[in-house]
């Protein structure tokens, strides 16, 4: 594992940019850092991809030179053990509307004394070589984002950006808005009203704000960055590849 990275706190005080992975190859993962990205997450969420290809995809993307995370579908702890035992620098957590919820989840990724995680030997602890020097590194700088993705969610946003241990948070656009009723309609009066809350909560508590932009749009990208957003999500591997597929092959047969 790659400990010599940017500390966490230089990661998380500017703005970065990531991108998320759903194709279980790892040579699109090592692709997608020589774009140029600092971090990659797998997705276990929204994906086909396994635990065992998670592994694979860790190791290339630390190997290439960027931060491998993991957004994990469930708040399982023995997957967050395994993921972060496999390599991950950190978790993204789907669905999180407690602070409950979220004190969980850091306890899962951490070691005591900042959480409960079971210690192992594998590819992480440098496969038993490097554990006493991975274990300090892990308590002070692994990642652990949280995915506010209902309604209910922004009623404890505040208690939950509390929490120790927790890093940021990510909205989840689709998913808030299907909370509401209103799935898509990102511009509906109770769709703003929920993000003016998390923006009231983003000048009370000290945090880092990151959001998908889902689209690799770069205006979008940078409408995001002006609204105050850190932590960027841009784009989804298959997106990259269909989007300029159809561009190019467009150029190719538009006067045919």
């Amino acid at each position: 594992m790659r400990l010599n990275r940017p500390s966490k706190a230089s990661l998380l005080s500017r703005p970065s940019f990531g991108t998320w992975l759903t194709l279980p190859q790892p040579a699109v993962a090592e692709l997608m850092v020589r774009a140029g990205f600092e971090w990659v997450t797998v997705d276990l969420e929204h994906s086909p991809i396994g635990l065992e290809s998670t592994a694979e995809l860790i190791r290339t993307i630390d190997l290439a030179g960027a931060r491998p995370f993991v957004r994990v579908g469930s708040h399982d702890a023995n997957v967050i053990k395994r993921v972060m035992d496999a390599g991950a620098h950190g978790v993204i957590a789907s669905t999180v509307n407690t602070p409950e919820q979220a004190a969980a989840i850091v306890a899962a990724a951490k070691y005591p004394p900042h959480g409960t995680r079971g210690v192992g030997l594998s590819r992480a602890q440098g496969y038993a070589e490097e554990f006493d020097v991975h274990y300090r590194w892990l308590n002070e700088e692994s990642i652990v984002f949280v995915q506010i993705e209902h309604i209910d969610a922004v009623g404890q946003l505040e208690a939950i950006l509390r929490t120790p241990g927790v890093d940021g948070f990510f909205i989840g656009p689709y998913d808030l808005s299907a909370s509401l009723g209103i799935p898509g309609d990102f511009q509906h009066p109770k769709m703003q009203e929920a993000m003016s809350e998390v923006k009231r909560v983003q000048t009370l508590v000290p945090t880092v704000p990151g959001i998908h932009v889902v689209q690799p749009v770069p205006s979008d990208a940078q409408a995001r960055l002006a609204e105050g957003f850190r932590f960027i999500a841009f784009g989804i591997d298959y997106l990259f590849l269909l989007n300029h597929a159809k561009k190019t092959l467009g150029a190719v047969t538009r006067n045919l």
